[in-house]
């Protein structure tokens, strides 16, 4: 099985991280990852912060019922989308899944974990706010990450038989 598809299959969310910090390196190697995701027209929508100073990170804590995922990790990288760089809302918000999709398996290939948090969507705005950004950014993700406390996370698909609509 040729890497990239071993990695699709083993990435797993990860909600538990350990104390160690996440080198700079790393963190800008992700967000590499995530910036060569396509987009339409390449208008590449895209754009990232980081978060890595406790005082700041706490801070997001009450902005999500998953505020045990934001104590635990070492970094979290919110993902936006510039309003002003998108021509159509449908593609452009696909071409965020897709830069997303990239950063998690880039985090899986160095060791990390990482889990793409969407339920702090409801506080968009005080994530925006918080970090003093533009009202152009609209927030599409917050991605919490760190090292693994463990690699046992366990996942199952439904068949791929029950999902093919159509074959002919």
């Amino acid at each position: 099985m040729n890497e990239v598809i071993k990695a699709i299959y083993e990435r797993r969310s990860v909600r538990d991280f350990t104390a160690e910090p996440v080198p700079r390196e790393h963190i800008m190697e992700i967000l590499k990852a995530g910036s060569w995701a396509p987009s339409g027209l390449n208008n590449q929508p895209w754009r990232f912060a980081i978060v890595t100073d406790p005082a700041l990170k706490e801070k997001f804590e009450p902005l999500t019922k998953y505020t045990r995922i934001i104590k635990s990790a070492q970094c979290l990288l919110p993902v936006f989308i510039s309003k002003s760089k998108m021509y159509h809302e449908t593609k452009d918000h696909q071409a965020i899944g897709a830069c997303l999709q990239n950063m998690l398996l880039c985090a899986h290939s160095l060791g990390l974990g990482a889990v793409w948090l969407g339920e702090i969507l409801k506080s968009g705005d005080e994530v925006r706010k918080l970090l003093g950004l533009s009202e152009d950014l609209e927030l599409m993700a917050v991605i919490a990450l760190g090292w693994p406390k463990n690699r046992d996370q366990k996942s199952r698909r439904i068949p791929l038989e029950e999902l093919i609509v159509f074959d002919n």
